[in-house]
C-alpha cells in the first residue's frame, strides 16, 4: 500500500511563544494523519470500537526532530505501514514542509515510527487485528 499523505497548516495554537511548533504537537499531527489514512480506506475508529469491540492504542513512539516548523507553515504528514504482526502495526511517518515552489523538494522536518496495538475494547487486552482491517489494508501475512 503506498504511503498516505495529509496536509496540515501550523496555527498559532500549535506553537510556543517563539512561533515554533511545540514538539508534542508533531505527535498529534502524526495521529491525525493515521486517522485520516484509515478514513481514506473506509474505516472509522468509533464503529470499530462499538461494532467490533476493537480499539487501537499507541504503545511506542520514536521521533527524530530535524528542523523546526513555524507558525503559518504548510506541512505534509505521511504514514505507511512499516510492519504488522498479529496484534500490532508499526507506522513509518514523516513530516515535511511543503514549498511554494513546485519545482523544489519538500523539506524533511520530522521522522518517526509509531507502533499501535490492537486491544479488546472491553478488557483492554491485546487481540489480533480484525480480519476486516487486514483485508482492507492488505496486510495479512506482512510479518
Amino acid at each position: 500500500m503506498p504511503p498516505f499523505s495529509w496536509p496540515v497548516r501550523v496555527y498559532w495554537e500549535d506553537t510556543d511563544a517563539g512561533g515554533i511548533v511545540y514538539y508534542a504537537n508533531y505527535l498529534k499531527f502524526m495521529e491525525r494523519a493515521r486517522t485520516e489514512w484509515l478514513r481514506s480506506v473506509g474505516i472509522e475508529q468509533r464503529p470499530l470500537q462499538q461494532e467490533h469491540g476493537v480499539m487501537f492504542v499507541v504503545v511506542e513512539a520514536e521521533t527524530q526532530f530535524r528542523r523546526p516548523a513555524r507558525y503559518g507553515d504548510l506541512l505534509r504528514v505521511s504514514c505507511a505501514i512499516d510492519k504488522s504482526s498479529g496484534a500490532s502495526m508499526t507506522f513509518k511517518q514523516e513530516i515535511v514542509r511543503d514549498s511554494d515552489d513546485a519545482s523544489a523538494d519538500a523539506e524533511l522536518l520530522v521522522t518517526g515510527r509509531v507502533r499501535v496495538a490492537c486491544l479488546d475494547a472491553a478488557r483492554l487486552r491485546p487481540r489480533p487485528l480484525p480480519e476486516l482491517l487486514m483485508k482492507e489494508l492488505s496486510i495479512a501475512g506482512d510479518g
